[in-house]
């Protein structure tokens, strides 16, 4: 499918994230299996839009994207089958079906923590935030936040200065500023080297209160795991690390003072047990460098000494090979899988079942392992 059809999908009437999302799981071809997939109303829509594109409402959606992209440097409209897609996003249960983006599509590269806090830290919540954000982008990381104000603008202002790469999720359109105080902070996350502005909504949409929520699965599924700096027991952060959780990634607190009421939230995260503690960038890059590790290009990376046979029916393909030799006892993303063996995200979903089906590999929560062999 083209960018067209997925911003044609992503318009349907009565849809949404979630149920495009069971759709696409029964993989349905386009477009004949959507219109036979898709309730009564947003498949006539579609039709409509097939067979006389100039009468349907969806072409003005396509039509202003286009415009949009062409009025103005590095625009770009992701989706599944766009090279750049984060493959990460696919584990979620109700993945944004199109991304718009505006920057440096090299920041969707590397590996991704997210940085997530109060919007009014304290003195010390600041200078970790900076500190913690530095250090990441200094060895590699990507750091993914809001853009909002506190501990969100104070960490992609840091990666920043480090000369390090940063994604701002926004709850509103990508030209859309919000807040206003951050018209410097959004200026040069779209314009610098390593800084993009990404949003599920259309150019020119506001800001609600509902978008923050739905935005923060977003901030949280493109990251291997998520930092919470500073927060407070009915912070907006701990939605953050709740969505961490469910997607079956790492969630990591600082540790605040007893006395201080903006880190009471993390607090309790620690108390609860659901999350590590981190004193130093060096904690997180202990949990998480195995993942990590799949950034590093398949040229520069150290073959293993002895590598078991494929099967037959593999051995005449490079592919299944890569991704055996990606994988260990340790679960791996696919979104780490698909830049280890530089393939699509189709392609690597397709081999992963067929090596899945000869006994090579399995999913579990947090990626795919491969499988000791008799």
């Amino acid at each position: 499918m083209d960018a067209q059809a997925w911003l044609v999908v992503n318009a349907l009437p009565g849809m949404g994230a979630l149920r495009i999302a069971q759709l696409l799981a029964r993989q349905p071809q386009w477009p004949e299996g959507w219109l036979a997939a898709l309730p009564s109303r947003s498949a006539s829509e579609l039709r409509l839009w097939l067979e006389h594109p100039t009468r349907s409402p969806l072409q003005n959606v396509v039509d202003e994207t286009l415009a949009w992209q062409r009025s103005g440097p590095s625009r770009h409209v992701l989706h599944r089958d766009h090279p750049a897609w984060p493959a990460l996003l696919n584990e979620l249960p109700d993945p944004p079906v199109v991304l718009w983006a505006q920057g440096d599509l090299s920041a969707l590269e590397g590996p991704k923590l997210a940085m997530v806090g109060t919007r009014r830290p304290t003195g010390e919540g600041t200078h970790n935030a900076q500190t913690f954000a530095r250090d990441l982008a200094r060895r590699g990381w990507c750091v993914v936040s809001g853009m909002a104000l506190g501990v969100d603008g104070v960490a992609q202002r840091a990666a920043l200065n480090a000369g390090g790469r940063t994604i701002a999720v926004l709850g509103c359109g990508v030209d859309v500023i919000y807040p206003a105080s951050h018209r410097d902070l959004h200026e040069q996350l779209s314009s610098l080297p390593g800084g993009l502005v990404v949003s599920e909504h259309p150019p020119g949409t506001l800001a609600r209160p509902a978008f923050f929520p739905r935005r923060n699965r977003i901030v949280t599924g493109l990251s291997l795991g998520t930092l919470v700096v500073e927060a407070t027991e009915k912070s907006g952060s701990l939605v953050s690390a709740r969505l961490t959780l469910e997607q079956n990634r790492e969630l990591f607190v600082l540790p605040g003072s007893l006395h201080n009421v903006q880190a009471r939230g993390c607090l309790t995260l620690l108390r609860q047990g659901s999350a590590h503690l981190a004193c130093s960038v060096d904690d997180i890059i202990a949990d998480l460098g195995h993942w990590a590790e799949a950034f590093i290009p398949p040229e520069t990376e150290e073959q293993p000494s002895e590598q078991e046979p494929l099967p037959d029916s593999l051995s005449d393909d490079s592919l299944p090979d890569s991704l055996l030799a990606s994988l260990s006892a340790t679960p791996t993303p696919i979104d780490l899988l698909v830049h280890a063996t530089g393939v699509t995200v189709s392609d690597c979903q397709q081999r992963l079942l067929m090596l899945e089906l000869e006994g090579w590999v399995a999913q579990q929560a947090g990626g795919w392992v491969r499988l000791p062999r008799p």
